[in-house]
């Protein structure tokens, strides 16, 4: 009774750090208006903001899998948050003397820290407790990672671009002493929300640190990561997470182009429930908008969905072998993927979004199925499935890539081909019974 005692408050602060990650990651997308003018960047040089995040997992996640099987999970965690402050407290220095180079620097730290508690709290969560009940215990905690995710954009609004954000054109016509004060007060509002963040992170990392967590791993085991990458299950959900980071993320960035390549706008306005819908959301009038805001405004309903998937996902994978419930979500999504590739109008805008509710279980699901049997070694497999996120950086410029020498109907097959793969993963698990 005292160990599930244990195993309960250690999940209930680990889910914190899910929603905490979530929250912060997406955030810094807020962030991008804000640099291109603290900084006066191109849109090329902002977008590398993102190159900077994945590029953390790829380069970190391997050696973070051999620091935990060292350490353990607990002072893993508590290091991994105090990177993430360090991080954000480089935020300050970087916006008061508008250097991009320091900016850099502290998001690939910040981006080291979130890497580093990923390795170590999804394997973490998948051993608090049944290995039947694993998949179902890392997709609730991922489900308050995507609430993090959903509440962040509205936060970042509110507190990092609730001002207006000048032109070049606008800053040329002040006087030095006005730009010195425009650019002084760009930089406030880069640095106070994330002072913030770094002092709240820094109060979590002191709470692990006195928190009595179960021992739940031997800090003596293998290191050899020859060992883990003969596991073939490991080897088969890495890629299964490959593709399904690389299918979310190229989703969401190309959605907004795909629906204006539909002339879905003009549909939206002309169609009474969809124009009360997307005034509902946005601050001004539909007729006013432009045209990107009126369809980008539906987006958030493939993000919302991800977060109410992941709630039933967590039940579903509770009373259903997970694996199946894997293979019945990647089912659906090629299928809807396949609708949105075959229709027009509103059933092909409403296809592609209702993907980001079977995207919801896919993560933590591959993640918990791949680490089965690993036992100790759970930290180096982590490790090497938190590497595998670099699919985010790889499939989107792909299916870009296709869209702009074939159309959006033939990148679609990219995604589908995707999703395709992380079904034959599931009924391979299912097939071959992996046990822990």
């Amino acid at each position: 009774m005292e160990q599930k005692k244990s195993y309960r408050t250690a999940f209930i602060f680990l889910t914190v750090l899910f929603f905490l990650w979530g929250f912060i990651t997406v955030l810094v997308d807020s962030l991008i208006p804000r640099l291109r003018e603290v900084f006066t960047l191109s849109y090329f040089q902002a977008g590398m903001v993102q190159f900077a995040f994945f590029g953390a997992y790829f380069l970190l996640s391997i050696p973070a899998g051999w620091l935990l099987s060292k350490i353990g999970y607990k002072k893993g965690i508590v290091l991994g948050l105090f990177t993430m402050a360090a991080g954000c407290l480089l935020f300050w220095p970087a916006a008061s003397y508008r250097v991009f180079g320091i900016f850099m620097l502290g998001y690939f730290i910040l981006a080291g820290g979130i890497t580093i508690l990923q390795v170590a709290a999804n394997p973490y969560v998948t051993i608090l407790g049944p290995a039947s009940t694993a998949s179902s215990r890392l997709n609730l905690s991922q489900a308050f990672n995507s609430l993090g995710t959903a509440i962040a954009p509205a936060l970042g609004a509110l507190f990092i671009l609730s001002d207006k954000v000048m032109t070049k054109d606008e800053i040329a016509f002040m006087t030095e002493a006005e730009q010195l004060k425009y650019y002084a007060s760009e930089a406030a509002a880069v640095q106070t929300p994330f002072l913030g963040i770094a002092i709240f992170i820094i109060l979590i990392a002191l709470v692990f640190l006195f928190v009595n967590l179960p021992k739940v791993t031997d800090t003596e085991a293998s290191n050899d990561y020859g060992v883990v990458l003969k596991n073939r299950n490991l080897v088969m959900g890495a890629f299964g997470i490959f593709f399904y980071v690389g299918a979310e993320v190229a989703i969401g960035s190309y959605m907004v182009n795909y629906f204006l390549s539909l002339n879905l706008p003009d549909v939206i306005r002309e169609t009474p429930f969809m124009r009360t819908l997307a005034e509902w959301i946005l601050t001004s009038g539909v007729t006013t908008s432009t045209d990107m805001a009126v369809v980008g405004v539906f987006v958030t309903f493939y993000w919302t969905g991800a977060m109410i998937g992941r709630f039933i996902g967590s039940y579903l994978t509770k009373i259903l072998n997970p694996a199946k419930v894997l293979m019945f979500f990647a089912a659906c999504a090629i299928g809807l993927v396949l609708i949105s590739d075959l229709t027009v109008g509103l059933v092909a805008m409403w296809s592609l979004i209702a993907v980001g509710l079977f995207n919801s279980i896919m993560f933590p699901t591959i993640f918990s199925l791949a680490l089965d049997g690993l036992g100790d070694n759970k930290p180096q497999g982590s490790g090497v499935l938190c590497t595998m996120i670099v699919g985010g950086a790889i499939i989107p410029p792909a299916f870009g890539y296709l869209t702009d020498s074939f159309g959006f109907n033939l990148a679609l097959i990219l995604v589908m081909l995707c999703y395709g793969y992380i079904m034959f993963f599931g009924f391979k698990h299912k097939a071959t019974e992996v046990t822990v």
